[in-house]
């Protein structure tokens, strides 16, 4: 019976260490470098972006004549918040007959610097309070009056 301790020990502390190794997760579309090198500026248009890259992740609010192919990796250890290991961002830029006139890539360092807008859409009506909505209703409605009253 005590030989079994120390094997029931070793099979915990394997399973604790299991669950502290590193997840990996990629997100995103980032495109082969190979393809990428089609994309020559000048020469190729939107439709043609699209044959050799695919869709873009994102495009520019407001103008599309900017596309984002964004691609990133983070790492979770338990449960911890993940931690971005490597970004990349290629931004392609188009003129108004849909042309390539730029292209640059962007690593992590340079990702970083651009800032995610992140905004909430406005709601009509009132903030309403736990007790406000679970109470909010009584008294509102009627029953149904019967036709002799």
């Amino acid at each position: 019976m005590g030989h079994r301790s120390p094997l029931i020990t070793s099979v915990i502390f394997a399973a604790a260490l299991g669950a502290c190794a590193p997840r990996i997760n990629s997100h995103g579309n980032l495109p082969d470098p190979d393809l990428l090198a089609e994309v020559e500026v000048g020469q190729v248009n939107k439709a043609d972006v699209v044959q050799i890259l695919g869709s873009p992740s994102s495009l520019a609010p407001f103008n599309g004549d900017v596309w984002f192919y964004v691609s990133e990796k983070t790492k979770t250890v338990a449960f911890f918040e993940p931690e971005i290991i490597e970004r990349k961002v290629i931004v392609i830029r188009f003129n108004k007959r849909g042309i390539v006139t730029a292209l640059k890539t962007f690593g992590l360092e340079e990702a970083r610097k651009m800032e995610m807008v992140e905004r909430k859409t406005p709601t009509a009506g009132n903030e309403l309070g736990l007790l406000r909505q679970l109470f909010g209703n009584i008294g509102r409605f009627e029953g149904k009056k019967s036709e002799g009253q």
